[in-house]
């Protein structure tokens, strides 16, 4: 099993009784997809519980550039971790081949672009206080998550009513 430096807070005690379990381990691949740049967009999402496969959903985004993609790709698997989770005590680690992403969430790279700006605060908001780490990963161990955002834009599934609605809430219209 990989080993990540939070993975020492993965146990959650019962208070007032004996037992002990351990919380689940997400794993989530992001991957966005745009043709020209920009241009019609796809975004993918791979989200594993303890190894498993629990969400594997690619989504079309309309026109937006690559790294408009690659962001809402992340808000869309927070999205879902947030729903499948019980919480901020279970650990997730995030996979994305974005360099940008990862190094602006990082907080090694400066967010200059006004409407990258938004997704980053939604991104960083999202995650706030939960136990997460986030690895940038070549692109040939994204697989997964680079077949689903080819596999939306290529059929044009549309993104979650109630996504969409949340991000009309920041003023970001998909």
């Amino acid at each position: 099993m990989e080993q990540l430096s939070f993975l020492s807070g993965a146990i959650k005690h019962d208070s007032g009784s004996s037992s002990v379990s351990t919380v689940s381990f997400w794993k989530l691949f992001v991957d966005g997809a745009a043709r020209n740049n920009p241009g019609p967009a796809g975004a993918g999402v791979f989200l594993l519980q303890d190894g498993k496969p629990v969400v594997k959903k690619g989504y079309y985004l309309g026109d937006k550039t690559n790294n408009q993609a690659e962001y809402i790709a992340l808000l869309l698997g927070i999205y879902f971790f947030k729903k499948l989770s019980i919480g901020p005590n279970e650990p997730i680690a995030i996979y994305s081949d974005s360099q940008l992403l990862v190094s602006q969430l990082k907080g090694v790279y400066r967010v200059k672009n006004a409407a990258l700006k938004k997704y980053y605060d939604i991104a960083k908001n999202g995650l706030g206080n939960y136990n997460h780490e986030l690895h940038h990963v070549l692109r040939h161990k994204n697989t997964d998550a680079d077949a689903l955002a080819n596999l939306g834009l290529d059929e044009k599934t549309p993104v979650p009513q109630d996504f969409i609605a949340m991000m009309r809430l920041h003023e970001i219209e998909l």
